[in-house]
């Protein structure tokens, strides 16, 4: 069996007017409607195909969602859950506001963690729409010290070895890696499926376990804006 963290977020949504806040140029994320990113989608779904996969054979894994934002990242929680994801943790926190790319994967690693039992497999998208940096799912491994396989286009799980095909600009790699590993996906990757009747209700029901910074062992001077390496300045 294989127990997945799968990382999302919740974004503006693209069709929404997109604007910074006065004064520290972070994202004005109240200005415009939320979603849960689609890339995101994508990672609930491959988890999902596995999970369901493993209990077709007679496993028994877990799927558990992970999400850092304000409490309005509920809404997003709720989306993966109706997808099938059995159980969430929210890290919800104010001081994290603000953080860069490193601080966000530092937090993320640390909440990571915390799940239980211990994640064999974390997925990710490749980048997120509301920033497109593309660094946190590889600062995240360093961070756990384990495999990273990156922009995956397929892959199978299989014995405690992950094998796939990593497709970028320059073209497609197979990369195999030991588990516990990460990995984030490619856009093309899958079709998500769309969230049930049946499911949006037993959503409701399922575990959401709220987490802060002294939770999870992250010092408030090694994250948010103040404390950033990088900032936007006009």
């Amino acid at each position: 069996m294989t127990n997945i963290v799968v990382l999302i977020k919740q974004v503006p949504d693209t069709w929404s007017e997109r604007k910074l806040s006065d004064g520290d140029f972070t994202l004005d994320r109240d200005a415009a409607d939320a979603v849960l990113d689609e890339i995101n989608e994508r990672a609930v779904e491959a988890a999902l195909l596995i999970k369901e996969k493993e209990e077709a054979e007679g496993g028994a894994g877990k799927v558990v969602v992970l999400t850092l934002g304000p409490e309005r990242a509920g809404e997003a929680i709720r989306k993966a859950l109706s997808m099938g994801a059995d159980e969430a943790v929210h890290v919800l926190d104010d001081r994290v506001a603000g953080s860069d790319m490193v601080q966000t994967a530092w937090v993320l690693a640390h909440a990571i963690g915390q799940v239980e039992p211990p994640a064999d497999l974390v997925i990710t998208g490749n980048q997120a729409t509301d920033g497109t940096g593309g660094t946190v799912p590889a600062i995240i491994a360093q961070n756990l010290g384990v495999p990273q396989l990156t922009h995956m286009r397929d892959f199978t799980v299989e014995g405690g070895t992950i094998t796939g095909l990593r497709e970028t600009d320059e073209g497609q790699q197979t990369l195999e890696a030991s588990l516990p590993a990460v990995v984030s996906v490619h856009e093309n990757i899958n079709e998500p499926r769309f969230p049930s009747f049946k499911g949006i209700m037993a959503a409701k029901k399922k575990e959401v376990r709220t987490l802060t910074l002294d939770d999870i062992g992250v010092l408030a001077e090694d994250v948010g804006l103040a404390n950033a390496n990088s900032k936007v300045s006009s």
